[in-house]
């Protein structure tokens, strides 16, 4: 027993340490000028992080300011500049390391719908405390310490500032982040999927995220159920025997004919038609990049412009979460399904949705042994027809076939296989366009190739051949009135632009097509749904109603003048079990 507690009852000793201790802390409160250094070490500490990490000078003025602004409210909260400047840095610190062990997992960093997406579900809790457990016990602990700083900036916070004075901070910073986002402009739609720009992708997450929940879904759709569920069918017995399928991925492919003022090789023009001699045009949803989008909408028969601002990662976020896709649809009826892709299969984290929507044999960069992501085409064909060749020996299934090519992307300040005398464009043709048309060149050779060896390995088997173009190179973005030094996020275009136009292509071998669609242009939802039916298998409902709606959009999908039929179909996908959008 002290001195001080002596002849005291234990209720009152025990009140007087609780006194001695608090008068212990009071006194050791930091004054406000160590507090405004602190404060002044962290801000230069994150400054310097911003500035070597987070991009070009706007970026960084945006990404600097949202922090301030957090510490400002933090500060109107509590009147205590340590307490915010604790807040601010763990804030940073966990959105950097969270986003470095997302993108080392799954190849995304974090988003901010990721709270909602991980936390809303008691299944994926489940999975992050068992599957990622070493990651949930560092992001728990990460918490914790958080937790404490907080706690022990709250009692040694001497700063007591005035909220008058921290309401106006925050309309200075509120005003810097909105002109940094002015200036910035929209965010490259890889931003995501990188390394780097952890903390202002983050931040710029928070509008589509808000955007969502106020829908309440990922995809817009009729408020009300619209119709009978749609059923999908146990079994399949298709009338004859199936073609083998093969559709080709053509990377950056557009046709010449599109530009009346570009001089090209008019033999290209044969690369972009259909078995009939016309050519088909489709509509795809996006510019230069992101052919996750178009590869979506053809197997998930959807627009992504239907998912708003958060349509760039319908893959990731839909892994597992749509159903009756194209692939699906035709291993019931017996399809043996390969992908032949040309980059590390969880190239931005799509490997998951490949295997969800079943495409379950991914033979990537290094199951084909290539030596870069730029092979030429007729390597991936060559691959694709050796595989054929052994599974006609071996299976009597069909198989079906989804080839991704390269030969057509980017950069072209440098020649493709310089060692291939082809055409390029004419006299006065900018230097990109003129190696993009020999990459064009290449990519017919390879394709007549593909062509030619499938009648000499297969004389005898039916075979469906589709290819498409999933968006415009870059090269062409001078003919559609930009500069040869704006980047993709600077290119804003219509749904009517002929920038997101392209082609598609229907051929057969030993096999007779049915009347293929006469649409001046094919938006790139419906493009599933044409190649199923061109398979003559019987399709379920929902690729029924996609080819009616075809039929009264005029093929047009997201602008359809019926919109409210697209909005309807998307209502019974839902109800039906089909999609789940949350």
């Amino acid at each position: 027993m002290t001195d001080q507690t002596a002849g005291l009852s234990e209720s009152e000793a025990r009140a007087q340490r609780a006194q001695i201790a608090r008068d212990l802390l009071a006194a050791r409160q930091l004054r406000p000028t160590t507090v405004w250094s602190i404060a002044g070490a962290a801000v230069f500490g994150l400054f310097g992080h911003f500035w070597q990490y987070e991009g070009a000078l706007p970026n960084i003025l945006f990404t600097a300011a949202t922090t301030l602004c957090i510490a400002a409210v933090i500060v109107i909260a509590t009147q205590r500049v340590l307490v915010a400047t604790a807040v601010s840095v763990g804030l940073i610190t966990l959105i950097v390391g969270i986003s470095i062990a997302k993108l080392g997992t799954i190849g995304m960093v974090l988003h901010a719908y990721d709270f909602f997406f991980y936390l809303t579900s008691w299944s994926t809790v489940s999975y992050l405390l068992h599957g990622a457990q070493m990651y949930a016990l560092a992001l728990g602990a990460g918490l914790l310490i958080l937790a404490l700083t907080i706690w022990l900036a709250w009692r040694f916070d001497g700063t007591r500032v005035s909220r008058r004075h921290a309401a106006a901070a925050l309309a200075v910073f509120v005003s810097l982040a909105l002109a940094g986002a002015q200036a910035k402009g929209e965010r490259p739609h890889t931003l995501f999927y990188w390394e780097g720009l952890y903390v202002s992708s983050f931040f710029s997450s928070w509008s589509e995220t808000l955007e969502t929940l106020w829908r309440g879904q990922f995809v817009e759709a009729a408020p009300l159920s619209a119709g009978r569920l749609f059923a999908a069918p146990e079994s399949c017995h298709p009338l004859k025997k199936p073609p083998h399928i093969v559709l080709i991925h053509e990377e950056s492919i557009v046709q010449p004919l599109l530009f009346p003022s570009l001089g090209h090789d008019r033999k290209l023009d044969e690369f972009f038609t259909s078995a009939d001699g016309k050519l088909r045009r489709l509509r795809v949803e996006t510019y230069g990049g992101a052919s996750w989008l178009t590869e979506f909408s053809i197997l998930a028969g959807m627009s992504t412009q239907s998912f708003g601002g958060m349509r760039h990662f319908v893959q990731s976020l839909l892994a597992g979460k749509v159903r009756e896709t194209v692939p699906e649809v035709l291993a019931r009826c017996g399809y043996r399904n390969v992908l032949f892709y040309p980059m590390l299969k969880n190239f931005v984290s799509n490997g998951r949705f490949y295997e969800t929507i079943g495409l379950r044999e991914i033979f990537d960069l290094r199951a084909q042994k290539a030596q870069s992501v730029m092979e030429r085409d007729r390597f991936y064909f060559t691959n694709a027809l050796n595989e054929m060749e052994r599974h006609v020996r071996t299976d009597g299934k069909p198989l079906f076939t989804y080839i991704q090519t390269m030969s057509g992307h980017w950069p072209y300040n440098e020649p493709f296989h310089p060692e291939i005398v082809v055409p390029g464009g004419a006299p006065g043709t900018h230097p990109e366009m003129q190696e993009y048309l020999r990459r064009v060149a290449i990519a017919k050779m390879d394709y007549d190739y593909l062509k030619s060896e499938l009648k000499r390995r297969f004389p005898d088997e039916p075979i469906l051949i589709v290819h498409y173009g999933d968006h415009h190179p870059m090269a062409t973005r001078m003919l559609l009135g930009y500069g040869e030094n704006n980047e993709v996020e600077d290119i804003h275009l219509g749904m009517n632009s002929l920038g997101l136009i392209t082609y598609y292509a229907v051929d057969a071998l030993n096999y007779k097509l049915t009347d293929l669609p006469q649409y001046d242009t094919l938006d790139v939802a419906y493009l599933g749904a044409v190649l199923l039916d061109q398979a003559g298998i019987p399709l379920p409902e929902a690729w029924r109603e996609r080819l009616r709606l075809m039929a009264v959009c005029n093929g047009r999908y997201y602008d359809c003048r019926r919109r409210d039929e697209i909005l309807a179909f998307h209502r019974r996908l839902l109800d039906s079990g089909q999609m789940e959008a949350r």
